[in-house]
């Protein structure tokens, strides 16, 4: 497995481990809770597994061009490693209530075939060609999505610790 995607995996497993359902369905008022984060990620492999199926099926890229906005964008967060606070997920991604238990157990094997695919339409396209469209940075190579869900799931590792410290902290008063 791609070393990012392995650290990816190895930080949301570690986030949650040892949660029970019953954590993971825990949340403050007007927020996401373990389990609909991970849903919400879990969401983001199956559409990049989905997507890059049809460039595989399709036998070419199926990338645009980047305009300016893509390319700062994709600039912001693959290149800078910063994740923009605050925007709204696109509505393919949002939770639409998973069983907590699946999600968690699952998470890891769309993780392994998201890699296996993207590695071969890197392959077969060729490592620097934009293969596909993500929704919001544009046209990214295999090795741009694969740092794009290492720094989305860091972004929301932070969000599933702080989750679970304020779950600790609200049953220990």
């Amino acid at each position: 497995m791609d070393s990012r995607l392995e650290a990816l995996k190895q930080g949301l497993d570690s986030a949650v481990e040892g949660m029970s359902g019953e954590q993971l369905s825990w949340h403050p008022e007007g927020k996401w809770c373990a389990a609909e984060v991970l849903e919400h990620l879990y969401l983001t492999y199956t559409g990049t597994i989905r997507g890059f199926e049809k460039v595989m099926e399709s036998g070419k890229p199926l990338a645009s061009q980047a305009s300016v906005m893509d390319r700062l964008r994709t600039f912001v967060v693959v290149g800078l490693g910063r994740m923009p606070e605050g925007r709204t997920a696109p509505a393919n991604t949002r939770p639409k209530g998973l069983a907590a238990e699946k999600v968690r157990d699952e998470t890891d094997a769309k993780i392994a075939a998201m890699d296996a695919i993207i590695a071969k339409c890197e392959a077969r396209f060729g490592q620097g060609t934009k293969l596909l469209n993500h929704p919001i940075l544009g046209p990214l190579t295999a090795t741009q999505w694969r740092k794009f869900h290492l720094v989305h799931g860091r972004h929301h590792r932070k969000q599933l610790l702080r989750l679970r410290e304020a779950m600790t902290s609200s049953t220990a008063n």
